[in-house]
């Protein structure tokens, strides 16, 4: 049978407890699974037992399935509001214990905006006073020396506002002033899109391919996000599509899963949980080449 590259999936719901994740991925016909541990809105996060862990283990062992926590939505490092700032780093440092608990790959975040720091409100680019807070906040997630089986990755953005990470440059700082060799990035297809990087048809996502190595090395990639945008090229809108469907659209999907870049990554959808999402699942999982 031939050896297939990447694995396909999507994010999947742990209502009811994190063991429940890898069965709901495996009713979907996933080969890796995404999952938030807590709420990604706010509030606590409910414990998880060491009959939790062992069952998410088993399950996931039993189908083979590799695992993925993405952080909450209100995580930002370069807020000023101590509470914020503070508690992106607790929380992040937390989903990092609680992957290890049960045996995850890799916790992904985005990073938050630097609109604290700038006095023309309407201003997109980023100062080097919010790059050098995040790098600080990044930095105290690992204060101590705490092994964590779980790695980091961080996420591109959008770039609506003065985002984090909106491109390569930013994210080889972020990296760079961080000084782990253990924290990579997970690449989003919509966000890349919407922050101006081309991939409509295989010349122009090999370009965008070439400055993510030039900026990060072929090595910084762990993980790819696959969604389809609404917006259009450079607009900075997170708007998720099904794939095909958006302005990306399916040549540039096909030339993706071609690319040699993207041979050892696994693909996690994001894309909205109705009739579609089937179709870019099987989508994925027709065209990625197989060895």
């Amino acid at each position: 049978m031939a050896k297939q590259y990447q694995r396909v999936g999507l994010h999947v719901s742990a209502a009811g407890g994190v063991e429940n994740a890898p069965d709901n991925a495996v009713a979907m016909n996933a080969e890796c699974f995404q999952f938030f541990s807590r709420s990604p809105r706010g509030g606590g996060a409910p414990a998880i037992t060491t009959e939790q862990a062992r069952d998410f283990r088993a399950r996931s062992s039993k189908h083979g399935l590799s695992s993925y926590i993405h952080t909450p939505y209100y995580i930002n490092f370069a807020s000023l509001n101590k509470r914020i700032y503070n508690g992106s780093i607790s929380v992040v440092r937390e989903e990092l214990e609680r992957g290890s608990a049960l045996g995850v790959t890799y916790v992904m975040t985005h990073l938050g905006s630097a609109k604290d720091h700038l006095q023309d409100k309407k201003a997109t680019d980023v100062p080097a006073s919010a790059i050098k807070q995040a790098i600080k906040g990044l930095r105290d997630i690992y204060k101590g020396d705490p092994s964590f089986s779980t790695k980091l990755l961080l996420e591109i953005s959008a770039g609506a506002g003065a985002v984090l990470g909106a491109n390569f440059e930013e994210l080889a700082a972020l990296l760079k002033g961080m000084g782990r060799k253990d924290v990579h990035i997970c690449l989003d297809t919509c966000h890349m899109f919407a922050s101006g990087y081309e991939m409509r048809d295989a010349k122009g996502l090999g370009e965008t391919m070439k400055q993510f190595r030039q900026h990060l090395g072929i090595s910084r990639l762990k993980l790819v996000h696959v969604n389809d945008s609404k917006a259009g090229l450079g607009e900075h809108k997170d708007r998720h599509e099904h794939i095909g469907k958006g302005e990306i659209g399916a040549a540039g999907f096909k030339a993706m899963l071609a690319h040699p870049d993207f041979q050892k990554v696994n693909f996690i959808l994001e894309t909205k949980h109705d009739a579609g999402i089937k179709s870019d699942l099987s989508f994925l999982k027709k065209w990625r080449k197989q060895k």
